[in-house]
């Protein structure tokens, strides 16, 4: 027995350094992957309502591209202790029991690692669940199917990541090139509100901290808990407030905002906060409206939901 024993903790201790090589190969295949990624989601990102923060300038990217060889590694071992661990843990019993092709085994295992983050993420953060596991799995197909080749090949440390870097440039000049056609073709639309009637305004809307605003087809309402423009607007003041909290009833119309989008003009009575712009949001089946109070650039968003009939 006692011999049996020492007999396997040599395997165990080589399954361990398998996998530790596993993990340091996936670094730089993860990392590689990550510019493209971006890209996508940013030209993804475009097509969304941003709430009139605007969006990330060319400014913006060439900072990113800047810093890209600081943050990349770092990322990259994110990625792959959050993602491709659990998928590399999955994988060998998978190929234990059922055999076959080693990056078959890999590629369910990365599948399924990515379907349960995304139960979590949406469980914790309310983030749509296809959404997720689709973006996660797509992350997570690379390191499947390129980690066996990248260690088999007797690289050094420099020739791993020098060869990452051919890659990422590679896949960055894919990803912009597909991004462009998808722009050109109308395959990324840019966002546009829903034009609202009065009768689609009128109703009960909710947000954050107990906000609800009530709003009845003649002109009236009644607000709980709603954020509004605060009656001193000096953002230089040491004691500025973004917006105040009012409760009581007042009158609102359809009208447009600054950004000449649908929007509600909300005029409390009491002289709690100033009359309020709440613009449209969402889509026609599930609309919303917002409010980004304070610095356009660094303010505060607040957002009220179609509360269900």
């Amino acid at each position: 027995m006692g011999w049996e024993k020492r007999r396997e903790r040599p395997r165990d201790a080589e399954a361990r350094r398998s996998l530790w090589r596993d993990l340091a190969a996936a670094i730089p295949v993860n990392a590689a992957q990550l510019p493209a990624a971006g890209l996508l989601w940013w030209v993804w990102a475009t097509g969304q309502d941003q709430y009139g923060t605007g969006y990330i300038g060319a400014l913006g990217i060439l900072c990113l591209l800047v810093f890209a060889p600081l943050l990349l590694p770092v990322l990259g071992l994110l990625l792959s202790a959050v993602l491709t661990l659990p998928a590399l843990l999955l994988a060998r019993p998978l190929l234990r029991r059922f055999g076959g092709p080693e990056w078959v085994c890999r590629t369910a295992a990365a599948a399924v690692t990515a379907v349960g983050w995304a139960v979590v993420v949406a469980a914790l953060l309310g983030r749509p669940f296809a959404t997720t596991a689709s973006v996660l799995t797509a992350l997570g197909l690379l390191p499947a199917l390129g980690l066996a080749r990248v260690r088999a090949r007797s690289w050094s440390v420099w020739g791993v990541w020098w060869r990452s870097a051919l890659a990422c440039a590679g896949l960055f000049v894919l990803a912009f090139g597909g991004a462009l056609a998808a722009s050109a073709t109308g395959l990324v639309p840019q966002y546009e509100p829903p034009e609202l009637t009065t009768a689609q305004f009128a109703g009960v809307w909710r947000g954050g901290n107990g906000a609800e605003l009530r709003l009845t087809p003649d002109g009236r309402a009644e607000a709980r808990r709603l954020p509004t423009e605060p009656t001193d607007q000096d953002w230089t003041a040491q004691d500025y407030e973004d917006y105040v909290v009012c409760t009581g009833s007042g009158t609102w119309d359809p009208d447009k905002d600054d950004a000449d989008r649908p929007a509600v003009l909300l005029r409390l009575d009491g002289g709690c906060g100033l009359d309020t712009y709440w613009s449209v949001s969402g889509t026609e089946s599930a609309p919303q409206l917002f409010v980004l109070f304070g610095d356009p650039d660094a303010g505060t968003l607040r957002t009220l939901d179609r509360a269900g009939d």
